[in-house]
């Protein structure tokens, strides 16, 4: 009876919960002009909700950065060799380390996601753009982990149901790409994705950190495997995986692999704000971020180019993806014990691949969404509308091949590097680490700070640009457009360029032409209005508080005047 109540309580609390985060519950202001540019989502983290420490960090960027078999593997199978995979592992997973913790100092600073912080570096406008930009690549990639997570459920399906499920006819036409079978999981791993719909980051920690603990036996039990077919051969002695080229398409390859990789994790270099806005302590996120970028994610990368390069010593075939040494597994030994421990590796990765498909790309998908409409779009409800994309990207087009793979991941890079460079530049640089947390909610030209001109910061997107500009005859390349060789090459450089020229023209153009709010910070010391960001956000919960209390007397008041009810005045948490 005890636990009966307690799961009704629970269920209680939750449907409270979720009927509250679909509603937009009113920001800060007292204009209607002023409100549309603010809900719960977009104000600052209040103190009560940071709950991450600096050990749930570490064992959340473990449990999904811990996975990254194919980025390493997939480098084999564009035609470079083990050496070739190793080096780029772990310098790209360095470098995007070292970018991704200082992209999180402003957000574990100030408590504020993405979006908040994208207003104080291009504009209260100006923001709009590089917000979509990012809602978009996170709804492809949510599309393409569930498609990873679909491939996993196929395998768990062939362990447990054997030829009942293996010989379901296919009803759909092999110009989709996709069979019958393959979409019931596709469609069964999107319902399972609905409760997660309705928590907050915040709530998930435990989630994740199942993630961390489920890492280990997924990555090491698939290298173990890999090792044990090839008999103990990794296939270094033949350069397995490599083709024979000139030394200049050699390290022109070289360098578009790297680019490819870093673009990888290009979005969430960029997302990281909306995870470190949930601090305990400002120094929670940094010190995580790197340990686990320069250590365990490029050691799984490392183990998927090894175990790729012994099964293509041992078969001849180059199987860089999971969930296809799984099905070489089944398909060479169709016993029960090695189904059930292919069914059990395959729920490790799944795992891994849906905690990871959350934290990347559903939240930062509803972050955005809030911002680009506060008035009436929570991030619950873009999770709900981001889930529902993932039926209209068909990601199943992208995973045809190693190199499709590789061109759909470094053709967006350029778009991505000067958007953080931009806003690294700015925060460390120029504002000197402060942020005027009360102006990210003034969306008119009263705003002192970030309305920069008509809303837009103009410095910024001369840089954002140019930089997009000089790497965008590559783009077109990779997209199937012919250009020059000269042009192929630029595209190669990708992220890099488009990264470093994006930050340092956007701080030659300051030193030259420096936007309005340079003089605001002038006088201030290193992130000196952090000191008082607790203050301010203080103040926001009184307003939204006040603002609550008083639309709940004006409802019990219009009730009570059409004698239906009696409603006492109360206030909402």
């Amino acid at each position: 009876m005890a636990l009966k109540n307690r799961t009704q309580t629970y269920y209680k609390n939750w449907a409270v919960q979720v009927k509250k985060d679909l509603q937009v519950e009113k920001g800060r202001g007292d204009g209607e002009d002023i409100r549309i540019w603010s809900n719960q989502d977009l104000d600052p983290t209040p103190p009560h909700k940071r709950t991450w420490h600096w050990w749930n960090y570490l064992l959340y960027f473990v449990g999904t950065g811990f996975n990254n078999w194919q980025g390493g593997s997939a480098v084999i199978g564009v035609g470079l060799g083990w050496q070739a995979a190793i080096a780029i592992a772990y310098i790209t997973q360095s470098i995007s380390g070292v970018v991704q913790a200082l992209n999180s100092k402003a957000a574990a600073r100030y408590h504020l996601g993405f979006p908040a912080i994208a207003r104080s570096v291009y504009g209260m406008w100006g923001s709009t753009y590089q917000v979509a930009v990012r809602s978009i690549l996170a709804a492809v990639w949510y599309a393409t982990k569930t498609y990873e997570g679909a491939s996993y459920l196929n395998i768990m399906m062939r362990c447990v149901f054997g030829h009942a499920y293996t010989d379901i006819p296919n009803h759909v036409p092999e110009s989709i790409g996709y069979t019958t079978k393959d979409f019931l999981c596709y469609f069964l791993v999107w319902m399972l994705y609905t409760p997660f719909l309705f928590r907050r980051p915040y709530q998930l920690r435990n989630f994740f950190t199942g993630a961390c603990f489920a890492s280990f036996p997924a990555v090491f039990g698939l290298f173990i495997y890999c090792i044990a077919k090839s008999g103990g051969k990794l296939g270094l002695a033949e350069n397995a995986g490599s083709v024979k080229m000139d030394t200049s398409t050699t390290a022109w390859l070289v360098v578009y692999a790297m680019a490819s990789s870093i673009s990888n994790g290009a979005a969430y270099i960029e997302s990281v704000p909306d995870v470190a806005r949930w601090a305990a302590k400002p120094n929670s996120v940094i010190p995580a971020t790197l340990f686990c970028n320069f250590i365990y994610n490029p050691l799984a990368a490392v183990l998927g180019i090894l175990g790729t390069s012994a099964l293509q010593s041992a078969t001849g075939e180059t199987i860089w993806k999971p969930w296809d040494v799984m099905t070489l597994i089944l398909e060479e030994n169709w016993t029960s014990g090695v189904r059930f421990g292919v069914f059990l590796l395959a729920c490790c990765w799944f795992y891994l691949v849906f905690a990871q498909n959350i934290s990347s790309n559903m939240i930062p998908f509803g972050a955005d969404i809030s911002m680009l409409w506060p008035k009436h779009l929570t991030m619950t409800r873009g999770y709900i509308i981001v889930h529902l994309l993932a039926w209209c990207i068909c990601p199943w087009k992208i995973y045809v091949s190693a190199e499709t793979f590789f061109n759909f991941m470094g053709a967006y890079g350029i778009f991505m590097g000067p958007a953080v460079s931009i806003m690294l530049v700015e925060y460390y640089l120029i504002s000197r680490g402060n942020i005027f947390v009360s102006s990210i909610y003034i969306g008119n030209s009263k705003n002192p700070n970030y309305w920069y001109t008509g809303g837009w910061n103009v410095q910024a997107y001369i840089a954002y640009i140019f930089s997009v500009g000089l790497c965008f005859v590559g783009f077109v390349n990779k997209v199937g457009a012919t250009v020059p060789a000269a042009g192929e090459k630029i595209g190669y450089l990708a992220w890099f360029l488009s990264f470093t020229s994006g930050g340092v023209v956007y701080y030659l153009v300051n030193l030259v032409y420096p936007h309005q709010n340079v003089k605001n910070v002038k006088e201030l010391k290193w992130e000196e209005n952090a000191d008082t960001n607790d203050v301010e956000i203080a103040g926001i919960e009184v307003v939204r508080s006040q603002s609550e209390t008083a639309d709940v007397e004006r409802e019990a008041y219009a009730k009570a005047s059409d004698n239906k009810y009696v409603v006492a005045s109360s206030t909402t948490d």
